[in-house]
């Protein structure tokens, strides 16, 4: 076994290598960029080697860096993760050259299952299924228009060398059909360095669900049952689970086999992921096609050390050390199910738009970290994340902050065991999609497992934009914060000064009469004047939107005891700046107290002004100066956060100027182009 490795990647995967070898007592090297100097990462390691700038071609893909700093610090092999390099077959075979041990497969398998055209022919050789399409090597648009055609729409183009839904567009009709492979061909040598593409037929209403397999040097191989990836946005994944609902055991033992084919057809060693696309058949039955293989650790392979009890990065580091699996697939047992949901700073009602910032409050529910315990041992909730309380989201890297894992005996306990740990999850600081995960995990599609890769979509009406705490509530846990906030300073004054004047106490008291304050708020885009009173006998009572109730509060262990009229309800408040970060059982919700003093001369009104949503680099303009344009024609397109985002007008009108020129780099709020009515 080894005695120490390097781990040349970032975030909540570092933190989860360099868990799994501290419990095997193997000492680990951390790499990190200027952004990261002093991310988690790098203090959950033994040691650590800056490789560069923030951006991840300026450090973490500088693979001869990162292999120059394990041959400095005496590492012995290289884990890399998931991204970045972990399928680069370049970098694989530089490390065995450099006498380091790649925690991965050998690169040929790599670059056979990495181009996803010789990949589906190797499938086709080894008898895996496949869906009908063109993987060619001739890259003419027009012949790629014409197979396109021939296949039938709709069709997926599909970046040959990626992952990950980058270089992934789905088309409806021929018309579309150019600008979205010059879309897939440019975010394709963004990430991949290679434009190459293949399509596909869509499949209608398909599932994603894939199989992890394991072989070692010894030529034996495992599947260690399936995960279903169905709910996707963006071709990305949301949430996963494992099993898949609705499998049965002859399906299983049937892809877990294909999966297994497909590892021996390229000498395969240590972990993959074979991925399935699965076509639901009218009489109930499943039908399942070859799409790629992941030649990595996945992302969601938390559900499978949750359902098989293992702990896969021990595997890996054993199979990599040259020992043998440590199961046959006879001794594999499932157990339970389990499900993970991806905590990502975004913001759902606004396309999934990235979002940055620093994470003021990043409180998780009761849970097993990276720093307690065995992170295969089945726990009933478990957070691996990458950051803590007070560490920005910056946007040179993925969006993803962390993932939540339940564990439970079934799927209606697992479901409702990740309810509770989403409502338990509070981040302040930048959008989130907590509670969008909470809208999909009580979607009637989810709870009824009928899955496929168009439930977001499907369910839209009950899963976006929708206000679960309502103003009343909203109104109260912002008062009561408030008001504890005041009792508070008025306690330390009187503990100071050993008395307070009875004059400046804010309790409303008053000789006769009731005494009545106002709170001015925004909520939900509109302004809410509400009056506090207080009356004779010192009850408080509110009028929020022309309804009147009793009110009273008390601060408890875990937030606010909220009542109001007949209700009652535990709230956690978060303060930041104007705005009350409210969380409750049945949702999140924000509130903003107004200041009509601090805000007069505000012009609302800036019409012309077309910004960047959050920082990135402005890949290129559709229209010049002069150009007439209608409300919602594409304008530009921005990479940020590895995506490509397309700004629209917001009007019709007339382009009067371009601020930019494709490849500049633009801060957020930075004015892009301007636009005349």
């Amino acid at each position: 076994m080894f005695n120490k490795i390097l781990i040349a990647n970032r975030g909540e995967i570092a933190c989860r290598v360099a868990a799994t070898a501290r419990r095997m007592a193997i000492k680990t090297v951390a790499v990190y960029s200027d952004a990261d100097a002093n991310a988690k990462h790098v203090s959950a390691c033994d040691e650590a080697v800056h490789v560069g700038g923030s951006s991840p071609k300026d450090s973490y893909l500088r693979w001869e860096k990162i292999i120059a700093a394990a041959q400095a610090t005496g590492a012995q092999a290289i884990h890399p993760g998931y991204g970045f390099l972990s399928e680069n077959e370049e970098f694989a075979q530089a490390c065995a050259d450099a006498g380091l041990v790649f925690i991965g497969p050998p690169a040929s398998s790599i670059k056979a299952m990495g181009l996803k055209a010789e990949s589906k022919r190797l499938m086709g050789l080894a008898g895996v299924p496949l869906v009908p399409g063109y993987h060619g090597a001739d890259q003419d648009p027009a012949l790629l228009q014409r197979e396109a055609d021939a296949i039938g729409y709709p069709v997926l183009i599909k970046a040959s060398a990626g992952g990950g839904g980058k270089g992934m567009r789905a088309v409806d009709k021929v018309e579309d059909f150019a600008a979205a492979l010059a879309s897939c061909k440019r975010e394709a040598v963004n990430s991949f360095g290679d434009d190459a593409v293949l399509i596909e037929k869509y499949v209608q209403r398909p599932r994603h669900i894939e199989i992890q397999v394991f072989g070692d040097t010894q030529g034996n191989y495992v599947y260690l049952f399936e995960r279903d990836c169905s709910v996707q946005r963006r071709h990305q994944k949301v949430l996963e689970e494992a099993p898949a609902p609705g499998m049965t055991p002859a399906l299983r033992k049937q892809m877990g086999e294909a999966a297994v084919a497909a590892a021996r057809a390229v000498n395969y060693v240590g972990a993959g992921t074979v991925e399935f696309i699965v076509e639901q058949r009218p009489d109930g039955s499943m039908n399942f096609f070859f799409m790629e293989m992941n030649t990595r650790l996945q992302v969601e392979h938390p559900i499978t050390e949750a359902i098989t009890g293992q702990d896969l990065v021990e595997w890996q580091l054993r199979v990599a050390s040259g020992q043998p699996l440590p199961l046959q697939q006879e001794q594999l047992k499932l157990s339970g199910h389990a499900i993970e949901a991806r905590i990502c700073a975004e913001n759902p009602d606004n396309n999934f738009m990235p979002a940055t910032g620093t994470l003021h409050v990043y409180e998780l529910p009761d849970c097993v970290t990276f720093e307690r315990g065995n992170l295969g041992s089945s726990p009933v909730v478990r957070v691996d994340s990458g950051v803590r309380q007070g560490d920005p989201i910056s946007p040179f890297y993925d969006s993803m902050i962390a993932k939540l894992i339940v564990h439970g005996e079934t799927r209606v306990q697992a479901l409702a065991r990740l309810d509770v740990a989403l409502a338990n999850t509070h981040i302040v600081g930048l959008n989130t999609n907590v509670q969008f995960l909470r809208n999909v995990v009580q979607s009637r599609s989810f709870v009824q497992a009928e899955l496929d890769t168009a439930l977001i979509p499907r369910e839209a009406a009950t899963l976006f934009k929708q206000e679960k705490v309502g103003l009343a509530l909203a109104v109260a846990g912002a008062i009561g914060d408030t008001l504890l906030q005041e009792q508070a300073r008025e306690t330390s004054l009187a503990a100071q000064a050993q008395w307070l004047d009875p004059w400046a106490r804010r309790d409303g008291w008053r000789s006769h009469g009731p005494s009545t304050r106002r709170f001015d708020f925004e909520f939900a885009g509109a302004a809410q004047l509400v009056q506090m009173t207080t009356l004779h006998d010192g009850a408080l009572q509110l009028e929020v939107a022309g309804e009147i109730g009793l009110f009273s509060f008390a601060a408890v262990t875990h937030g606010i005891d909220v009542r109001l009229g007949e209700r009652r309800q535990i709230l956690s408040v978060y303060r930041h700046g104007a705005i009350a970060h409210i969380f409750s059982a049945q949702g999140a919700t924000q509130i903003t107290a107004i200041d009509a003093l601090a805000h007069a001369g505000d012009n609302a009104v800036d019409g012309g002004r077309l910004t960047a949503p959050m920082p990135g680099k402005v890949v290129s303009f559709a229209v010049k100066v002069g150009d007439k344009v209608r409300i919602g024609q594409a304008l530009a397109v921005l990479d940020a956060m590895k995506m490509e985002h397309t700004i629209a007008a917001p009007m019709d009108g007339v382009v009067a100027e371009l601020l930019f020129a494709p490849g500049d780099q633009v801060t957020e709020g930075a004015e892009l182009l301007k636009l005349v009515a």
